[in-house]
Protein backbone atom coordinates (compact mmCIF):
# COMPACT_ATOMS: atom_id res chain seq x y z
CA UNK A 1 0.00 0.00 0.00
CA UNK A 2 1.66 3.65 -0.90
CA UNK A 3 0.37 6.29 1.07
CA UNK A 4 -1.80 8.52 -0.47
CA UNK A 5 -2.71 11.18 2.34
CA UNK A 6 1.25 12.49 2.69
CA UNK A 7 0.08 16.04 2.12
CA UNK A 8 -3.05 15.96 4.64
CA UNK A 9 -3.11 14.63 8.37
CA UNK A 10 -5.28 11.84 9.14
CA UNK A 11 -6.27 9.40 12.48
CA UNK A 12 -5.98 6.18 12.51
CA UNK A 13 -9.30 5.25 13.73
CA UNK A 14 -9.60 5.06 17.49
CA UNK A 15 -12.60 3.00 17.87
CA UNK A 16 -11.37 0.25 15.48
CA UNK A 17 -8.27 -2.17 16.22
CA UNK A 18 -6.50 -0.96 12.91
CA UNK A 19 -2.91 0.76 12.93
CA UNK A 20 -0.13 1.36 10.01
CA UNK A 21 3.47 0.39 9.81
CA UNK A 22 4.97 3.50 8.39
CA UNK A 23 7.87 2.21 6.08
CA UNK A 24 10.58 5.01 5.87
CA UNK A 25 14.30 4.54 4.08
CA UNK A 26 16.34 2.30 7.14
CA UNK A 27 13.55 2.23 9.54
CA UNK A 28 9.76 1.91 10.39
CA UNK A 29 7.10 3.29 12.67
CA UNK A 30 3.79 2.00 14.02
CA UNK A 31 1.21 4.51 13.79
CA UNK A 32 -1.51 2.86 16.16
CA UNK A 33 -5.21 3.86 17.20
CA UNK A 34 -5.77 7.63 17.51
CA UNK A 35 -2.36 7.87 16.13
CA UNK A 36 -1.47 11.38 13.76
CA UNK A 37 -0.27 10.68 9.92
CA UNK A 38 0.63 12.23 7.31
CA UNK A 39 1.85 15.42 6.59
CA UNK A 40 5.15 16.76 7.90
CA UNK A 41 5.11 13.13 9.71
CA UNK A 42 5.41 10.73 6.89
CA UNK A 43 6.82 12.54 3.94
CA UNK A 44 9.61 10.37 3.59
CA UNK A 45 7.73 7.18 3.84
CA UNK A 46 7.88 4.22 0.97
CA UNK A 47 5.78 1.92 1.99
CA UNK A 48 2.80 1.53 3.84
CA UNK A 49 1.46 -1.73 6.02
CA UNK A 50 -2.06 -1.90 7.12
CA UNK A 51 -2.61 -3.64 9.97
CA UNK A 52 -6.35 -5.63 11.40
CA UNK A 53 -9.44 -3.40 10.76
CA UNK A 54 -8.04 -0.40 9.33
CA UNK A 55 -9.50 2.88 8.95
CA UNK A 56 -8.22 6.37 9.45
CA UNK A 57 -10.87 9.72 9.57
CA UNK A 58 -10.21 13.08 9.22
CA UNK A 59 -9.70 15.53 12.48
CA UNK A 60 -12.20 17.70 12.88
CA UNK A 61 -10.84 19.91 15.17
CA UNK A 62 -7.79 21.31 16.93
CA UNK A 63 -8.33 19.84 19.91
CA UNK A 64 -8.53 16.13 17.84
CA UNK A 65 -5.30 16.99 16.07
CA UNK A 66 -3.78 17.93 19.27
CA UNK A 67 -4.44 14.63 20.55
CA UNK A 68 -3.68 12.44 17.34
CA UNK A 69 -0.22 14.02 17.63
CA UNK A 70 0.02 13.21 21.45
CA UNK A 71 -0.80 9.49 20.76
CA UNK A 72 1.84 9.04 17.56
CA UNK A 73 3.98 9.90 19.90
CA UNK A 74 2.80 7.48 22.39
CA UNK A 75 2.91 4.47 19.84
CA UNK A 76 6.90 5.56 18.99
CA UNK A 77 7.67 5.67 22.61
CA UNK A 78 6.07 1.93 23.25
CA UNK A 79 8.14 0.84 19.92
CA UNK A 80 11.48 3.04 21.14
CA UNK A 81 10.73 0.96 25.13
CA UNK A 82 10.55 -2.43 23.15
CA UNK A 83 14.05 -1.52 21.06
CA UNK A 84 15.62 -0.57 24.92
CA UNK A 85 16.29 -3.89 25.21
CA UNK A 86 19.46 -4.91 24.15
CA UNK A 87 18.95 -8.89 23.27
CA UNK A 88 17.21 -8.97 19.81
CA UNK A 89 15.83 -12.28 20.47
CA UNK A 90 14.10 -10.66 23.67
CA UNK A 91 13.18 -7.72 21.57
CA UNK A 92 11.59 -9.20 19.09
CA UNK A 93 9.57 -11.14 21.14
CA UNK A 94 8.33 -8.69 23.10
CA UNK A 95 7.25 -6.87 20.29
CA UNK A 96 4.98 -9.81 19.26
CA UNK A 97 3.81 -10.10 22.91
CA UNK A 98 2.55 -6.49 22.32
CA UNK A 99 1.13 -6.68 19.16
CA UNK A 100 -0.53 -9.80 19.26
CA UNK A 101 -1.71 -8.45 22.80
CA UNK A 102 -3.94 -5.46 20.87
CA UNK A 103 -4.27 -7.43 17.59
CA UNK A 104 -4.39 -11.07 17.77
CA UNK A 105 -1.72 -13.76 16.75
CA UNK A 106 -2.78 -14.63 13.15
CA UNK A 107 -3.39 -11.45 12.16
CA UNK A 108 0.76 -10.26 13.30
CA UNK A 109 1.26 -13.60 11.59
CA UNK A 110 0.56 -11.53 8.39
CA UNK A 111 2.82 -8.79 8.52
CA UNK A 112 6.34 -9.83 7.34
CA UNK A 113 9.08 -10.80 9.42
CA UNK A 114 11.26 -8.11 7.14
CA UNK A 115 8.83 -5.10 8.65
CA UNK A 116 8.57 -5.89 11.86
CA UNK A 117 12.33 -6.03 11.70
CA UNK A 118 12.55 -2.97 10.52
CA UNK A 119 10.45 -1.66 13.76
CA UNK A 120 13.10 -2.81 16.44
CA UNK A 121 16.86 -2.84 14.61
CA UNK A 122 16.70 -6.25 14.35
CA UNK A 123 17.36 -9.13 11.64
CA UNK A 124 14.49 -10.67 9.75
CA UNK A 125 15.35 -14.06 10.86
CA UNK A 126 15.47 -12.91 14.67
CA UNK A 127 11.34 -12.19 14.29
CA UNK A 128 11.36 -15.32 13.02
CA UNK A 129 13.09 -17.33 15.60
CA UNK A 130 11.30 -15.28 18.28
CA UNK A 131 7.87 -16.32 16.41
CA UNK A 132 8.60 -19.92 16.44
CA UNK A 133 9.60 -19.41 20.43
CA UNK A 134 6.10 -18.04 21.09
CA UNK A 135 4.63 -20.60 19.02
CA UNK A 136 6.28 -23.68 20.94
CA UNK A 137 4.86 -21.42 24.45
CA UNK A 138 1.46 -22.46 23.79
Amino acid sequence: MLLPFQDELLIVNPRRRGALILCKNYHAELAGPGAAVGIVFDRDCQEVIPIGSLSLIQAESTNERTKAYLLRRQWVQLVRQITNNAEPLQRAGKLLEQLEGFFDRETIAEVPDEILSLLIGVLPQTVKKARQKRSGDE
